[in-house]
C-alpha cells in the first residue's frame, strides 16, 4: 500500500472519515499486481474456492461480491454452491477434496451454515495453509503468539485502515466491544500486536459506558444498530464500526450512533463503506499470501 497516508475528509460532525472503500481499492490494486506476478512465475492464477450451503439472501450477496472481486484481482474463483439439505459428511468431503486440490490456494466457507451442520467442525477441517478467513485455531494461535500467518480479514482490515490514515496505534488505549471468534477476539490480538493497551467488553462487562469513554481507539463489533451512543465516544477517538445492521427505514447502519459520534471522534468509519470493503480486500490479499506461502513450501 505504500508509506503515504490517505487524505482524510471531514464528516458533517467534524470527525475525519476513514474511507474504507478508497483504501480497499489501493489494497486490491496491489493484490492484482501480486497475483499477476504469481501467475507469471507459476503458470496459473492464485485460486479461491468459495463454498456456500443453502441460499441465505445476505450470504448470496456477499458470495457474489467476493467472486466478482476475485476475478477483478486476477484470482481464479471456484464456486461450490450446495443445497441447504446437504449432509455435513458431504460438506466435509468437499472440504477434504479442496484441501488436496493444487489449483486452490484459499478456501472460504460462507457462514452461516444451515441448522444441523456443526460449523466449528467444518471450519476446523480446512487446511490452515488455505484458511484465508484466518479463523482456524492454528492461525488464531499463531496470531496470539505474535507469529501471524493468515490473519482474520476484518480485524486485519482495521489495522490496515489505521495505517493508511497514519493512526499510530502503539501505546493507545483500545477498547473492543464484542468478543466473537470472528471479530472481537482476533481484533484484540491484532491490537496487542500493534502494541495498544487493550480492553475487551462483552456481556459480562459491568460498566460498558465507562470502558468506551476511556477508549482512544474504539472497535464496535456487536451486531446491534446504534448499540453504542455517540455521547459515550471519547473526544478525538478513532472509531472503527464493524457492525452492518438493517435499520427500520431499510438503511444500513453500524453499531455506533454515527452522527453523534462524529461530533466527538477524531476519526470514524462510515457504514456502509468502511470495514466492509476492507474485509473483502484483505480476503483477496490473504489468498495471494496463501498462494505464495504454499508455492514456497513446495519449492
Amino acid at each position: 500500500m505504500g508509506a503515504s497516508t490517505m487524505e482524510a475528509v471531514p464528516t458533517a460532525g467534524g470527525a475525519l472519515l476513514l474511507d474504507g472503500k478508497a483504501v480497499a481499492a489501493r489494497v486490491r490494486a496491489a493484490v492484482a499486481t501480486r497475483a499477476a506476478e504469481f501467475a507469471a512465475r507459476h503458470g496459473r492464477r492464485p485460486g479461491l474456492a468459495v463454498v456456500q450451503v443453502g441460499e441465505d439472501p445476505a450470504s448470496s450477496v456477499y458470495v457474489r461480491n467476493k467472486r466478482k472481486s476475485s476475478l477483478e484481482a486476477g484470482i481464479e474463483s471456484f464456486a461450490h454452491d450446495l443445497p441447504a439439505t446437504t449432509p455435513e459428511a458431504q460438506i466435509l468431503a468437499l472440504v477434504h477434496a479442496l484441501n488436496h486440490d493444487e489449483r486452490v490456494d484459499g478456501i472460504l466457507i460462507q457462514l452461516p451454515l444451515p441448522k444441523g451442520v456443526n460449523a466449528d467442525r467444518v471450519m476446523d477441517a480446512v487446511d490452515p495453509a488455505k484458511d484465508v478467513d484466518g479463523f482456524h485455531p492454528v492461525n488464531t494461535g499463531l496470531l496470539a503468539q505474535k507469529r501471524p500467518r493468515l490473519r482474520p480479514c476484518t480485524p486485519y482490515g482495521v489495522i490496515k485502515l489505521a495505517e493508511a490514515y497514519g493512526i499510530a496505534l502503539t501505546g493507545l488505549r483500545a477498547t473492543v466491544v464484542g468478543a466473537s471468534n470472528i471479530v472481537g477476539r482476533p481484533m484484540a490480538l491484532e491490537l496487542l500486536l500493534a502494541r495498544s493497551t487493550v480492553t475487551v467488553c462483552h456481556t459480562g462487562t459491568r460498566d460498558l459506558r465507562a470502558e468506551v469513554e476511556r477508549a482512544e481507539v474504539l472497535v464496535a463489533a456487536v451486531g446491534k444498530a446504534g448499540f453504542i451512543p455517540g455521547a459515550w465516544v471519547r473526544p478525538g477517538a478513532a472509531v472503527f464500526d464493524v457492525g452492518i445492521n438493517r435499520a427500520s427505514d431499510g438503511k444500513l447502519v453500524g453499531d455506533v450512533e454515527f452522527e453523534a459520534a462524529a461530533r466527538r471522534a477524531g476519526w470514524i468509519t462510515p457504514v456502509p463503506g468502511g470495514l466492509g470493503p476492507m474485509t473483502i480486500a484483505m480476503l483477496l490479499s490473504n489468498t495471494v499470501d496463501a498462494a505464495n506461502l504454499r508455492a514456497g513450501r513446495r519449492e
